[in-house]
């Protein structure tokens, strides 16, 4: 005799069904997990990289789904050095200190260099040239005051739900900010006006 005998038919479909319902479910939480993961639209909200942990991987150059990118390089003017060798400037072992292209570290030519006095220059970044390569923020962070850091322009960004970029961030740099402070700032906390703190903030000699 049989000690196993075959489970009713109907108690087989009842098992199948059971089991298309747990999958279903379990693909549901993924996708919801998902959209948790990579900062699905929330209302009011904005993407924003947080530069106390962005690693300049340069991946803001080259998966965002606009061309060139929505991220830029800011400066932050109250903390640069005003150096005359910026090390976010100029190539490692520039043949000259002078602002020829072949001295230079952006691909693209993106960094305008202005004499002040005596020892000191200034570094202001061109955003239309700017592709968000992040080859300056990362020497600058590395050799220098760490003045260059990467933040997403609202005026070119689309917002989108899955953000290709914030998808392939190595660092989960990139979240979801109120779209009333839609920018992180490095070195101090944002205030209300944002895009009037990313502006130009001149030195003291200036003044």
């Amino acid at each position: 005799m049989n000690p196993n005998p075959p489970e009713p038919k109907q108690a087989s479909r009842f098992r199948f069904l059971r089991q298309g319902l747990a999958r279903l479910a379990a693909l549901a939480l993924g996708v919801l997990g998902g959209m948790s993961v990579f900062g699905a639209r929330r209302k009011n909200t904005v993407w924003q990289i947080d530069p106390l942990k962005c690693v300049q991987c340069e991946r803001c150059a080259t998966e965002c789904v606009i061309a060139p990118s929505a991220v830029k390089c800011v400066q932050s003017y109250p903390i640069c050095g005003y150096c005359q060798l910026c090390f976010g400037y100029f190539q490692p072992n520039a043949p000259g200190l002078t602002s020829a292209a072949e001295n230079q570290l952006c691909p693209t030519g993106a960094i305008e260099r202005l004499f002040v006095e005596e020892p000191y220059w200034e570094y202001n970044i061109i955003e239309d040239a700017c592709i968000g390569c992040a080859k300056c923020v990362k020497a600058c962070e590395v050799f220098g005051n760490a003045s260059f850091y990467l933040q997403v322009r609202h005026d070119l960004c689309l917002n989108c739900n899955n953000c290709s970029i914030a998808m392939r961030c190595p660092s989960g740099a990139w979240e979801r900010v109120v779209a009333d402070q839609p920018y992180k700032l490095k070195h101090k906390p944002a205030p209300k006006n944002a895009v009037a703190a990313l502006k130009r903030e001149r030195p003291p000699w200036l003044v």
